[in-house]
């Protein structure tokens, strides 16, 4: 099941995307952030009784527009350590984002002037968790994945 969070009318929607439609998941669900609060959203997801809305130029808004965390895992691709001159690390490099730096897929990025000839950009896979967790053995990980989205990350 594929899930978005859509802009319309001036606010958000959490909608379940089905080809080249969607439909909107009411009930309270402002966005994927709200849904995913819910322990039965993949139900509530999957009987979205909402309006249906064409994805022909759907203003999509982040996926999960606000999330309690975001954290990322850095220096993870070996090729891209050694373009760089920088060792291999020993352990995950993790740092924090915030959910301002969050946009939607087609939205703008503004980079400031002087920022510009120093960014870097990669493209990411992003795992949405769906459910709290804490100390989750490796085994039992991907009960705690909700979904994937790609995420372009700007440095």
């Amino acid at each position: 099941m594929k899930l978005a969070t859509l802009r319309r009318n001036g606010a958000t929607v959490a909608a379940r995307v089905d080809a080249d439609t969607a439909a909107t998941i009411i009930d309270g669900y402002a966005d994927l952030s709200a849904l995913l609060a819910d322990p039965d959203w993949k139900t509530v997801a999957a009987n979205a009784s909402g309006d249906v809305v064409s994805l022909d130029g759907a203003d999509y808004a982040p996926v999960v527009p606000n999330p309690g965390k975001i954290i990322c895992v850095g220096l993870n691709y070996a090729n891209h350590i050694q373009e760089m001159g920088r060792d291999l690390p020993e352990y995950p490099t993790l740092f924090a984002k915030f959910k301002e730096a969050l946009t939607g897929p087609y939205d703008d990025v503004i980079v400031p002037a002087y920022a510009a000839a120093q960014l870097d950009w990669e493209g990411e896979l992003a795992f949405v968790v769906g459910r709290q967790a804490y100390q989750v053995p490796e085994a039992d990980a991907e009960q705690y994945i909700a979904g994937y989205s790609v995420m372009n990350d700007y440095t």
